[in-house]
């Protein structure tokens, strides 16, 4: 396959600023400078601080000027003790501004760090509910350039982090439209060492976001637009991101999918992430891979409310049979091609929280996106099937 990846290169300004294509990682200090940052704070996971990335990434900022401090004590699902770990960092060390560098769980971090920089009051009166938002201090808000090492989340375009609150033992959204970043730096050359497992769990959490956003009801045809071309470029590019790590063009291609699904889920989430949110916190598995494994079994118990929808993606996606079945068929032997266990037995979660997650899942803001409003029962039945790999 020919490598056009030079060719998929832009600057788009749709939902913030998007510097799109290989190698503009070396573009940072242009985006400092644009932002007014003299002093950033680089914001990543543990892991990915080892790798030279990082480290490069620093010296693009150093060559220039630009003295930039490293802060990576996150979890794989961030809590508020890392929320404010990060905000005492960069306090005390005199910073002006965020970089967020990672996969999902770095930038939403990231993110948060960014609001809290600047507030008095506890993260979590901040909680998207109602008109929370309006009590931050929008002026005392860091700017924030985010760049994303994966393709799944889209985390670089939303205006909120998903943080666990250890206390309750849940998810908690918290929200401000200033925290969408100013600048994204959307470089698939940074996902080209992702191994294979999270290259598929990631490229799936791109798919259930586009999904969702597809099926949520409501009336947004731009949305739904940009979700079914999502869709499209995913069953085009995952395979061959998962298959051939190094193909350019597969991995600019799948970065492009994961922000489309975060621009396109404004319109909506669904049960998928009611369910991935509590299951995350109470049992910190990766979110991607609770939402691949989710899948299949929400869009059954959608099924009576979604039939039309699926009928239609099916014809786009020019699948045989051009229905519901074909759709389910497409994503269950998906799952199977990339590795994605087919039930959440198989990845360590059993039944032991049923209740308390279905219970958690009605409340998550996720749910008011899917197409038909599930009761407690219905969660905890649906939790049940995905756990014992019931798909009938």
């Amino acid at each position: 396959m020919t490598d056009i990846s030079h060719t998929l290169r832009g600057n788009w300004n749709y939902p913030t600023a998007i510097w799109f294509g290989c190698g503009r990682i070396e573009e940072l200090p242009s985006a400092c400078k644009a932002l007014g940052i003299q002093r950033p704070l680089l914001v990543t996971d543990k892991g990915l601080s080892q790798l030279p990335m990082v480290s490069q990434t620093i010296a693009h900022n150093q060559n220039r000027g630009i003295a930039t401090g490293l802060f990576f004590d996150i979890k794989p699902n961030p809590n508020g003790t890392n929320i404010e770990a990060g905000v005492k960092h960069y306090r005390d060390d005199g910073h002006d501004g965020v970089i967020a560098l990672g996969g999902g769980s770095a930038l939403d971090a990231a993110k948060a760090i960014a609001l809290m920089a600047g507030q008095q009051r506890p993260m979590w009166d901040f909680e998207d509910v109602g008109d929370n938002w309006l009590r931050v201090d929008s002026t005392g808000i860091a700017p924030i350039i985010a760049i994303p090492t994966t393709s799944g989340t889209g985390s670089e375009v939303g205006r909120a982090s998903l943080i666990v609150n250890e206390k309750t033992h849940s998810k908690k959204i918290i929200f401000h439209p200033k925290m969408l970043p100013g600048i994204v730096i959307a470089d698939p050359q940074l996902t080209v060492g992702l191994p294979t497992n999270i290259t598929a769990a990631t490229g799936m959490d791109a798919l259930s976001h586009n999904l969702e956003a597809y099926c949520s009801p409501g009336f947004h045809p731009m949305a739904e637009g940009i979700a079914l071309e999502g869709i499209r470029l995913i069953k085009e590019w995952l395979i061959i991101a998962c298959e051939q790590p190094n193909n350019l063009e597969a991995r600019s291609q799948m970065m492009i999918a994961s922000t489309m699904g975060a621009t396109a889920f404004q319109k909506g989430l669904g049960a998928m992430h009611a369910l991935a949110h509590p299951l995350g916190a109470i049992y910190d598995a990766h979110h991607g891979l609770l939402n691949a494994i989710l899948m299949p079994y929400v869009l059954l118990k959608n099924r009576a409310a979604i039939n039309r929808k699926m009928q239609h993606l099916a014809r786009y996606l020019e699948l045989d049979g051009g229905d519901f079945d074909a759709v389910l068929s497409y994503i269950i032997t998906l799952r199977h091609h990339i590795g994605i266990p087919n039930d959440l037995h198989s990845i360590g979660i059993d039944g032991s929280h049923i209740e308390e997650i279905a219970t958690q899942a009605v409340h998550d803001p996720s749910a008011a996106g899917n197409p038909i409003q599930f009761t407690q029962p219905q969660y905890a039945a649906l939790l049940h099937d995905a756990i014992h790999g019931k798909l009938d």
